[in-house]
């Protein structure tokens, strides 16, 4: 679970998904990664690690970015599944069962909120669904296409396929979900996206402008990585 600056509801976060992992007889481990917050983000998780072993704080010194801290996560797993999770639950913990059961047949199993049995208890305002309905536009015609809703924050995987994946992934900031599509498909990976309850935060750290910006350009950086091979083994690219 990456967090930055989410001081006034990771404890209940942390409560949430750990009653309701509890609740399921889940034999489980939580990872936090904090991308360098500046609000007690950090103090409050150890706080609730100092009762629940189960829970490990990793912090990045410095903000390094949402697909930074998601592959430092997944590095550090051990499961035979991962789930990663945005910190605010838009996607809520109750879904993880869901998408778990895909896991017989995929290794990568994508909460979508666009699909038509979709439910979007709260939308985003107007001009972020327009934002995202544009980028989705450029993913599809410039990196991967088939999946109509990359960026939602909740992915389940296969834990060995996790860690292969997320060792080849460059991009820091908010377009690694498409990253991570791509890598796996180039490793022979299966994916599927499947139709989630979701409910939009308003504290979204998403900057329209400045954030936007970058993702687009990012994903022209992942076209060059994938044209010049960097998602392929060594073997492969022998």
């Amino acid at each position: 679970m990456p967090a930055f600056n989410e001081r006034d509801r990771i404890a209940a976060t942390l409560a949430a998904v750990i009653e309701y992992m509890d609740g399921r007889g889940h034999d489980f481990e939580l990872i936090v990664v904090d991308d360098g917050s500046t609000d007690g983000t950090a103090r409050v998780v150890e706080t609730v690690a100092d009762g629940e072993p189960r829970l490990r704080l990793l912090a990045n010194s410095a903000n390094r970015g949402k697909g930074y801290s998601v592959r430092r996560g997944i590095a550090a797993s051990a499961g035979d599944v991962v789930l990663f999770s945005d910190a605010d639950l838009s996607t809520p913990i109750e879904e993880y069962d869901k998408l778990l059961a895909y896991l017989d047949e995929y290794d990568l199993v994508m909460a979508s909120r666009s699909l038509p049995d979709s439910d979007v208890a709260v939308h985003q305002p107007a001009y972020r669904e327009m934002m995202g309905r544009v980028f989705n536009i450029v993913v599809q015609v410039l990196v991967v296409r088939g999946i109509i809703d990359t960026q939602c924050g909740f992915k389940v995987l296969r834990g060995d396929a996790a860690r292969a994946i997320a060792a080849r992934l460059r991009i820091d900031r908010f377009s690694f979900d498409v990253e991570m599509i791509l890598v796996a498909k180039r490793l022979g990976y299966t994916f599927v996206d499947v139709p989630v309850r979701w409910v939009n935060s308003p504290a979204s750290r998403v900057h329209p402008v400045r954030d936007s910006v970058n993702m687009l350009l990012d994903l022209f950086r992942i076209k060059l990585y994938d044209t010049a091979g960097c998602y392929k083994s060594r073997h492969e690219r022998e």
